[in-house]
């Protein structure tokens, strides 16, 4: 990369988030769209974490896991969905720099935190169902008290490393974000300066943190299967399975989306790409979270039912 005379060019104060689309005729229709996303994703998390609290029943490191996952998404959408929603309706695509450094904070700790939300949950099913007659014992309410603060902790060291080393890049007279949050491969883009130490860091943050959790869900998994594969009675079979499918599905679309998005070098991302894989993860998976994991959940229907009976 050629050197850069920073001190012959204007420092950005703020940046422009082009958002997903020019044409200001779908400018209303995206608004709504995305509202009633938010909408949806904001009542199905809270019916969940109302319900899980109000019903002594269902007070189980299962749910009490989902409980963490639902707070986990309202928080991640909240980051990125409001100031979305005022880009359509105002037309003002501005934010500070401060405003789009903190924004990116939030995101990454609240997502790094599902990460390892996702993982708990893997050992949950796994001690669930490879080893019934033990699991009050071995997810007994510290244990799972313990991996739910962990993961809210250590979800936000990675966040606060890279955002660290996102502020040390210098960001000339190039302000325009070709995306609808201040997301972080938009922004190595637009940096006047080699971005080589970030995308490093991003990296063995990667394979410190979530290539260990995946790993650890996808061991889970393996002998989950295992387990379900030796059950003789097929409607045993079904019944283990039905504990984990929901997990599962979530969980495979949750690491391709991220792993496309930032486990690789910014010469092969494409802003189209991003901006579909981002829409996964940011608006998609917190809105059918609660659709995959508890609304379709007999129990969970059973205590709704009792909570809005009282």
């Amino acid at each position: 990369m050629a050197p850069v005379d920073l001190e012959n060019m204007t420092m950005v104060t703020e940046f422009i988030i082009l958002g997903l689309s020019d044409n200001p005729q779908l400018q209303a229709p995206l608004f709504l769209v995305f509202l009633l996303i938010y909408l949806i994703t904001l009542l199905g998390n809270l019916v969940i974490i109302t319900v899980t609290h109000a019903d002594l029943r269902m007070h189980t490191p299962m749910y009490f896991f989902l409980n963490n996952l639902a707070l986990t998404d309202i928080c991640c959408t909240s980051t990125i969905t409001p100031k979305l929603l005022a880009i359509f309706i105002s037309g003002d695509k501005t934010i500070s720099y401060a405003g789009c450094v903190v924004q990116l904070y939030f995101f990454m700790g609240f997502a790094c935190t599902e990460d390892l939300l996702l993982t708990a949950m893997a050992y949950d099913r796994y001690a669930a169902v490879c080893n019934p007659l033990r699991y009050s014992l071995i997810m007994n309410h510290r244990v799972c008290v313990l991996l739910a603060a962990a993961s809210w902790i250590v979800g936000f060291l990675p966040s606060e490393t890279i955002t660290a080393s996102v502020t040390r890049l210098s960001f000339c007279s190039f302000n325009v974000v070709d995306h609808f949050f201040c997301d972080l491969m938009p922004l190595l883009k637009l940096s006047c300066t080699d971005t080589i130490s970030t995308q490093s860091i991003v990296f063995v943050v990667g394979a410190l943190m979530a290539v260990p959790a995946f790993s650890v869900t996808l061991v889970s998994y393996t002998y989950i299967v295992s387990a379900i594969l030796r059950i003789r009675s097929t409607e045993g079979k079904r019944k283990a399975f039905s504990t984990c499918s929901s997990h599962l599905t979530v969980v495979s679309i949750y690491y391709f989306s991220l792993f496309f998005m930032y486990m690789r070098p910014t010469s092969t991302y494409s802003q189209e790409q991003g901006k579909i894989l981002s829409m996964l993860y940011t608006a998609v998976i917190p809105m059918l979270n609660p659709i995959i994991y508890s609304l379709r959940n007999q129990e969970v229907k059973n205590a709704l039912r009792r909570v809005m009976g009282k």
